[in-house]
């Protein structure tokens, strides 16, 4: 070889070292897979396993709505704005109930993975109403979690015969024992589409490396059944009244979880060190945490669990995450939080907090909290809402525009099973 080629084939080599690898970076993002899942939560609800209260005080339609109307006013809702879900009547009676949309919700996110991937999906907790397995009601467990968690999501299975839905757990999947919460994750552990650690909290990737994403899954009842809870009145205007306020007129009502939702052995303070270590230890391009209960929500119930579980939460997602998703609320709901009262910098982009609970169950939003809300909380940002709706979240986080797109639908309360999109919002990668 003589030294003129030899000395092209080193500047070559030089300039590959140099510039090469800005255009293999710009390849593999171009070429980068991209992540899409499903997210939905309280699916678990069917007119067949009731709460105790409709069995031991029925109601017709005519009363069971002037009840909704009733706790409706007493939450110091717009009367105009007043609605109430879809009316189930139990055969050969006039007993009425709330009918449930979970069929409908698992038809339509079957649809939506006809024309979109859906490679996995999020199930965000209160997978049986309303008081978990072991609920001493006389019906078998197996038939219960066959009936409530896998029979509505057999279409979407039956699609998709390969996806695994990752649970978490919510107040309602612990309401009775921890022997129900024990045969939840028993029963899933033998469904080769669902997985839910023994422990209620785990962590799992999914992607390939470096376009990869890490979800880290709460248990959040337990982090909250440590923490006393005072389910505090609103104000007629829908601002949050004061603590002691309340006290002082005996209306702040302290929650008090059962005896087997108390941490035993520090369980709330091991899932926490867990969580901060893992995400300040993930290699993975994008973080995202979820669990049940939410952080911010407008539906005027919630608040002051979120109040408590941000105490908690927040400092670590700030820092790490690139969004939080929850369920909890009967509703689909997009908020963010600019993260400003935990972080210094500024110019990270705030933390997208997804609600997507309306998958059985539908509840109203409280217009003047919401507004209430905003006012006095500049951290705080209500994107957009729906409510009295069933619905569920498709997201897709794009590795080639370091994107996380959400997108919302709903299916009609005629039990048609249509797709109806709603919403789709696109927020930065925050890390």
């Amino acid at each position: 070889m003589n030294k003129m080629i030899l000395s092209s084939l080193l500047v070559a080599s030089v300039l590959a070292g140099c510039g090469g690898n800005k255009e293999t970076e710009t390849t593999t993002k171009k070429d980068a897979k991209n992540i899409e899942f499903l997210a939905f939560g309280d699916g678990g609800y069917h007119p067949d396993y009731p709460k105790k209260k409709h069995i031991k005080n029925p109601r017709n339609k005519e009363e069971f709505i002037a009840k909704e109307k009733e706790d409706w006013l007493e939450d110091y809702r717009p009367i105009e704005e007043f609605d109430h879900a879809p009316i189930y009547m139990y055969p050969n009676t006039d007993i009425a109930t709330e009918q449930t949309g979970a069929s409908a919700v698992g038809n339509a996110m079957a649809e939506v993975c006809r024309t979109r991937e859906c490679e996995f999906a999020l199930q965000l907790g209160d997978n049986v109403y309303p008081d978990g397995a072991d609920a001493k009601d006389g019906k078998d467990d197996q038939k219960r979690m066959d009936d409530l968690i896998l029979k509505p999501l057999l279409p979407l299975l039956t699609e998709n015969p390969d996806l695994v839905i990752y649970s978490a757990l919510g107040n309602h999947d612990w309401k009775t024992s921890r022997k129900g919460v024990e045969l939840q994750t028993n029963w899933m552990a033998e469904q080769p589409n669902f997985h839910l650690d023994k422990k209620g909290y785990y962590q799992y990737k999914m992607g390939e490396a470096g376009n990869d994403v890490e979800f880290f899954v709460l248990d959040t009842n337990m982090l909250l059944s440590a923490k006393p809870i005072y389910e505090i009145p609103l104000n007629p205007d829908g601002s949050e009244m004061e603590l002691a306020e309340a006290k002082s007129k005996g209306i702040g009502e302290l929650e008090t979880p059962e005896s087997h939702e108390s941490p035993v052995h520090g369980e709330d303070i091991v899932q926490i060190d867990w969580l901060k270590a893992g995400l300040a230890n993930s290699t993975a391009k994008w973080k995202i945490v979820y669990g049940h209960h939410i952080l911010w929500s407008i539906g005027g119930s919630k608040y002051s669990e979120g109040h408590v579980l941000r105490e908690r939460l927040m400092p670590m997602l700030c820092e790490y995450a690139d969004a939080y998703i929850a369920g909890h609320e009967h509703d689909l709901e997009l908020l963010t939080d600019d993260c400003s009262l935990y972080l210094a910098d500024s110019t990270r982009p705030p933390l997208p907090l997804i609600i997507s609970g309306a998958a059985s169950k539908m509840r109203g939003k409280h217009t003047p909290f919401a507004q209430q809300q905003e006012k006095r909380y500049p951290e705080y940002d209500l994107l957009w809402s729906k409510s009295f709706v069933w619905g569920f979240a498709h997201i897709k986080l794009d590795n080639q525009a370091d994107k996380l797109d959400v997108e919302f639908f709903t299916t009609p309360r005629d039990l048609s099973n249509k797709l109806v999109p709603e919403a789709k919002f696109s927020f930065d990668r925050r890390n």
